[in-house]
């Protein structure tokens, strides 16, 4: 085979308590890209729709993981990819993860899957560092692994996936954008114990809720006191999307990644699309033009396409 065609989706990073250590995949939206083998050890990038991206692969989020994989195989073969971008960069749901991930997954099955899903990983991160300006792996992990992930360390890599129980997502993306690198700048080098103490009971709350499937647990250790109180001011209408969807019966949530996304979490489909419905009308109100998503958890991450 010297061709293949994938399906990657988007992730929500942090979870809201676990900033660059949790992070789960979406079913929907998912960008699809065609990548094939070549006979020389080169990486040529590819808009489908006409979306702009870097010519330089080691400038761009899906050519950087090829280039470092072309390069530890000392391989005298080279990839060819074609984005058709669905996941807008800079909307906070895992755009430049799904373009790295996506790249790398099916880089490995055109190799004869020689790579572990934890070295698939290792390569990906060369694209968010492009992204970024740092190798982080919280959407990265679970768009290669599907479902929840865990980062409980970068360097050695080592990553754990999460059983949860049957949620619903729903995503509202206000159209503005806010840039991974830039919401970094914005953060307080250091915390006070407290907060680090309280952060750290609601980690472990929310992956023991995930794995005991109990709602209640989950829904009140989606707080984050110490990323979102600084990062929320970037999103017009934040505070109250959180508030009047937690009062339409979603568990809770809070931004998507770096933002300006916001997602909710829901026990059921019906409470997922009440949710939809608060978040269109608030921004309505605002007067700012939004893209909705009610969508759930990837358990498979990237898909091979037959």
């Amino acid at each position: 085979m010297n061709e293949v065609t994938i399906q990657s989706p988007a992730t929500v990073a942090n979870l809201v308590c676990g900033f660059d250590v949790l992070g789960m995949a979406l079913d929907a939206p998912f960008d699809t890209m065609q990548v094939r083998l070549l006979d020389e050890p080169i990486v040529v990038i590819t808009s489908r729709d006409g979306f702009p991206l870097p010519a330089d692969p080691a400038q761009n989020t899906a050519g950087a993981p090829l280039l470092a994989m072309i390069e530890e195989l000392n391989s005298k073969i080279g990839f060819e990819v074609i984005i058709d971008k669905q996941i807008k960069p800079g909307s906070g749901i895992g755009s430049s993860a799904a373009s790295a991930a996506g790249a790398v997954v099916a880089a490995n099955h055109l190799l004869g899957n020689i790579f572990t899903k934890q070295d698939q990983v290792r390569f990906a991160m060369f694209g968010e560092k492009v992204a970024s300006g740092v190798k982080h792996a919280d959407n990265v992990a679970p768009c290669i692994y599907g479902g929840i992930t865990l980062i409980r360390s970068i360097f050695p890599l080592d990553i754990i996936a999460i059983p949860s129980p049957l949620l619903y997502v729903t995503v509202v993306h206000p159209q503005i954008e806010v840039r991974t690198s830039d919401a970094r700048q914005i953060l307080r080098k250091e915390v006070l114990l407290k907060d680090a103490i309280r952060q750290w009971g609601n980690i472990a709350g929310l992956v023991a809720g995930f794995m005991k499937n109990d709602y209640d647990l989950i829904g009140r250790s989606l707080e984050d006191v110490i990323i979102e109180p600084v990062r929320s001011m970037l999103i017009p209408g934040f505070d109250e999307v959180k508030q009047k969807c937690k009062e339409a019966g979603a568990l809770g949530g809070g931004i998507s990644g770096s933002g300006p996304s916001i997602f909710m979490l829901s026990k059921d489909p019906a409470t997922a699309h009440e949710v939809e419905k608060v978040m269109k009308a608030i921004y309505e109100r605002i007067g700012l033009a939004y893209h909705t998503y009610v969508t759930s958890i990837n358990p498979e991450g990237v898909k091979i396409v037959p």
